[in-house]
């Protein structure tokens, strides 16, 4: 029989007992512990309660475990047991300082893992953690397209070979609405499951399903959507700030996540990037220098006043985001780090000779894995 036969049937049914005509959905009851062998993304937008999903998975764990020695033979694998479950959060993680060390939290509210917690700086860390908890069967990885992109083969091979189960709460896309990363990518590729999450869209004026994560800076009030071209990792901490440095996240939809530049990224920025890795580094030289200085004179000025032009609120909300700090610093930290069109000389050179933001620069290359000594001496002959 078809579905919507059955459909139709059950909806005759329930007339013929005097109920209602209703449309019946699925809905998160327990987590299934006797399925071997899974790698389970939890994607979504911030907000969307991924790691919630996990204190959920943690508190069925409990309730199964509370069960009689019987229900081993279903949720086990070689004496590995799915119920004992480990919670795995990065050593970096500052997010939720406020709560207990072995704490599991996400908005809300938290629930205490005691010592089935460990944090963990790469997939290498991941492998002793495994090795030292070996009747460990369920892990739940924190942000896993964080760490290194070796973790998706780590975790794979683990599932595969012992039957262990993972589950990854994580961002999958990034402020841009790009995959992550390669991390991301390869997780996409060896997972087994997906539970996709969304939220409400956090405009005011918006009730629309949200599956993007939207950065924004507060300057003087106002909203300052983060230019394509900003950094792809801002490590700190997800709170509100009023800083034309610190970057702020919600959630949005379609119509409301903003973000400005990313035709001038690759129309303008990035060619210019190439042009200097070709020998010729005066044109960016130029762009950059109008960026921190006058920026009124600068390219990208010109494109996002002909690109928003239509003075509607949206256009007026991109239109801020030149008022951003350290423009010209985001988009050589893109074209290095990023792009890789930019040699290490050259970028200390430009930070020497545009007079850029040395401390903002170290961190935010530190933050992703670039790291630069931006205190050497000017090198000379490189323009």
């Amino acid at each position: 029989m078809h579905s919507a036969d059955q459909s139709l049937n059950t909806n005759s049914f329930l007339k013929s007992l005097g109920f209602p005509s209703v449309e019946i959905h699925q809905t998160f009851t327990h987590f299934d512990f006797t399925k071997p062998s899974r790698r389970v993304l939890v994607i979504g937008p911030m907000g969307s309660g991924k790691t919630e999903f996990s204190a959920r998975v943690w508190r069925d764990a409990a309730v199964a475990l509370s069960k009689s020695d019987k229900i081993m033979a279903l949720t086990a694998t070689d004496g590995v047991d799915r119920r004992k479950v480990m919670f795995v959060r990065s050593l970096h993680d500052t997010r939720f300082g406020e709560y207990p060390e072995d704490a599991l939290a996400y908005r809300g509210g938290f629930v205490r893992c005691g010592s089935n917690i460990v944090r963990i700086t790469d997939s290498f860390d991941l492998e002793q953690a495994i090795a030292a908890h070996l009747d460990v069967g369920t892990w739940i990885i924190d942000e896993a397209s964080f760490y290194d992109e070796r973790l998706a083969y780590v975790v794979r091979n683990h599932s595969v070979s012992r039957g262990l189960l993972f589950i990854f709460p994580t961002l999958i896309l990034n402020f841009r609405r790009d995959i992550f990363n390669s991390t991301a990518r390869l997780m996409l590729d060896t997972a087994t499951d997906v539970v996709p999450l969304t939220a409400y869209c956090e405009h005011d004026e918006c009730l629309e399903d949200s599956f993007y994560t939207y950065r924004y800076y507060t300057v003087e009030g106002r909203e300052c959507p983060a230019l394509y071209f900003d950094p792809l990792i801002i490590v700190g901490g997800d709170t509100n700030h009023d800083d034309p440095l610190q970057p702020n996240y919600c959630t949005r939809c379609d119509s409301h996540h903003y973000l400005p530049a990313k035709e001038y990224t690759f129309f303008t920025l990035k060619p210019l990037g190439e042009q200097a890795s070709g020998g010729d580094s005066l044109p960016l030289k130029q762009e950059l220098y109008h960026m921190k200085h006058e920026i009124a004179s600068s390219q990208l000025y010109r494109f996002m006043q002909q690109r928003y032009t239509r003075d509607t609120p949206d256009d007026l909300v991109c239109l801020n985001a030149l008022l951003a700090s350290c423009i010209a610093e985001k988009a050589l930290i893109y074209l290095y780090a990023e792009q890789n069109l930019i040699t290490e000389e050259l970028l200390i050179a430009l930070v020497e000779e545009l007079d850029l933001d040395r401390d903002y620069m170290k961190k935010t290359l530190q933050d992703n894995r670039r790291p630069v000594n931006l205190d050497q001496p000017l090198l000379k002959g490189l323009y």
